[in-house]
């Protein structure tokens, strides 16, 4: 797909889709290619993150929010030092002094060098490789490291300068405010155990004074100028005191954050499960991989909260809808595990954890599927949708993020209908996906819903169903979907007006056999389909090609294209939650 149009209103391979957000850990934790044995165990002890046991901590969310709180405090202190540097500059060009002497200038030399190191940790900090907690713990000692060493060096000087006038001018100077302003950024950016922030704040605190104590125990021009009342007093009381209550306040203030923090996880655990990371977000909610408490098991949850719904009689629409899908028990139907409200309104329901992709995503990746495998798919989709429409259940979503191609029991390209009925985008997503929503009007994805769906009838039946399935049916064998356009609403209108370009057209290497069921699919009456999904499931089988796919074929596909390493990723995860 590599229309970035076509791209944008589809989502691509965004977790976020209504589909893919429901099962799909984060790409990046399952896209590496095959390597070592020794690569792979690394690989999934990095990612194991995702589903083992928390504690407090949050050892893989701490490490996110870690590097993230450090990558702003970088980034802040950049900006802050190059500021410096910009104002000097401009001091000096109004003072007339040389830039020889600006350049030449020790302090000038030390900001550079502080600032280009905030800046490579910024950039660091930044990309998306990932960082173990060491190194991040590192990363954090020269974030805050570099601008220490600069303030004792500025410090000091200042100190040894200021006991150095004549004249009696001698003074001995605050220095405290860099310091405080270390340990407050310090205390509110980055996430510790109060211990731990004791043990690195209390140099921090100590610094000011050490610097005095250091240059009574040296200088006896110091000694005498801390004789005199208003300084000694000052030294002893001020910067005590003042350094103290900095100590005291910022560690109180990081045992605060993190008991907040505690307890928005406990807060997190809903009845047996345990969320563990965002997947995604939709219109209607957030999708988060999850575990089951006591069976340890990855699982999906999609939360649904009032103020999302909008409605309290659509959060009893889901919950009606939900517990009619929880009565599918198709093979190629997505499981349902349990569903249920919080206390404060919030619906959420749970669902099998999937490795694998949505044809959408392979269709991006690799082009359009074959003919003699995309009928292999759909035909396990037909089996789903036959069931669901057999208990009453019209999907109303079908499109290429709610078809999944999973790896399960053991087989490959398990085809997985996701979201019957439940995904209801409000509003036109952010992410590009072309989703629209008007309540009692239309519902549903505009590239794939039937002319009836788009014209804001209420009473569907299988027959739309049969029509988005086409539509999905047309994107995978030609990479588009039958009508593309630069808003939804003309799109709406071509599904309802405008005729479909033949597939052949677009992939001549289509036998007209398929071309033939792709458009009655997609005929505008609803009488002129297929009339129920056995029909087109029988049409489907009674195609001939001159390779069948098989679970053997699609096995030998992905072992070309790192399916392997998804599988033992996946494996790993779920076996180190076992455990």
């Amino acid at each position: 797909m590599s229309d970035p149009k076509l791209r944008r209103r589809f989502g691509g391979r965004s977790s976020a889709s209504a589909g893919a957000e429901t099962v799909l850990a984060p790409r990046s934790a399952l896209r590496q290619q095959p390597g070592s044995g020794e690569q792979a165990r690394e690989e999934a002890r990095r990612h194991v993150a995702l589903i083992e046991g928390s504690t407090p901590h949050l050892s893989a969310e701490t490490r996110d929010l870690l590097r993230n709180r450090l990558r702003i405090t970088a980034i802040l202190f950049f900006v802050g030092f190059f500021a410096y540097i910009i104002l000097n500059a401009i001091l000096t060009g109004f003072a007339g002094v040389s830039w020889f002497y600006f350049f030449s200038h020790p302090y000038i030399r030390l900001a550079f060098a502080v600032t280009l190191v905030l800046g490579l940790l910024s950039v660091k900090l930044c990309r998306r490789c990932a960082l173990s907690l060491g190194k991040l713990r590192f990363a954090e000692l020269a974030v805050f490291g570099c601008p220490a060493l600069f303030f004792i060096k500025v410090n000091y000087d200042w100190l040894l300068a200021s006991i150095a006038l004549p004249d009696g001018r001698a003074y001995m100077p605050g220095i405290c405010e860099g310091w405080l302003a270390l340990m407050l950024v310090y205390a509110l950016f980055i996430p510790n155990h109060w211990r731990r922030a004791l043990a690195v704040l209390t140099p921090m605190a100590l610094a000011p004074l050490v610097m005095n104590g250091y240059l009574w125990a040296t200088s006896d021009q110091y000694r005498r100028l801390f004789e005199r009342p208003e300084f000694g007093n000052y030294i002893l009381i001020g910067e005590t005191v003042t350094m103290g209550m900095a100590l005291l306040a910022a560690t109180v203030g990081v045992h605060t954050i993190g008991t907040l923090r505690r307890q928005v996880f406990a807060a997190r655990q809903l009845g047996q499960y345990r969320l563990k990371q965002r997947l995604g977000s939709g219109g209607m909610g957030e999708v988060y991989l999850a575990e089951h408490e006591m069976m340890k098991r990855p699982c999906a949850v999609k939360l649904i909260r009032p103020e999302k719904a909008g409605d309290p009689r659509m959060l009893a629409r889901f919950e009606r809808e939900v517990r009619a899908t929880a009565k599918l028990s198709h093979w190629n139907s997505i499981d349902i595990y349990d569903y249920g409200r919080t206390a404060d309104g919030t619906f959420y329901y749970v669902m099998e954890f999937l490795p694998g992709h949505n044809v959408g995503e392979i269709v991006e990746d690799y082009g359009p599927i074959p003919p003699a495998r995309a009928v292999y798919l759909m035909d396990q989709v037909c089996s789903a949708l036959n069931e669901a429409h057999g208990i009453g259940l019209v999907h109303r979503d079908i499109k290429p993020a709610n078809i999944f191609c999973a790896y399960r029991g053991g087989v490959c390209d398990v085809a997985k209908l996701l979201d019957f009925g439940l995904a209801k985008p409000s509003s036109l997503e952010g992410n590009g996906e072309m989703q629209l929503t008007m309540e009692g009007t239309v519902t549903g994805s505009p590239l794939f819903m039937s002319p009836e769906q788009a014209s804001g009838e209420d009473q569907l039946d299988g027959r739309s169903d049969i029509y988005s399935l086409g539509a999905v049916m047309y994107f995978i064998l030609t990479g588009q979907p039958p009508f593309m356009a630069d808003s939804p609403l003309k799109v709406i209108i071509a599904h309802a007006a405008e005729d479909v370009v033949p597939p052949r057209q677009l992939n001549p290497a289509l036998p007209i056999e398929l071309e033939e069921i792709v458009m009655r699919c997609l005929e505008k009456d609803p009488d002129d389909r297929f009339q129920d999904v056995l029909s087109l499931q029988r049409a489907l089988r009674d195609l001939v090609f001159g390779e069948t796919w098989s679970s053997e074929l699609a096995a030998e596909w992905w072992s070309c294209n790192g399916c392997p390493e998804r599988k033992k990723l996946a494996a790993e995860l779920i076996e180190a939650a076992a455990v």
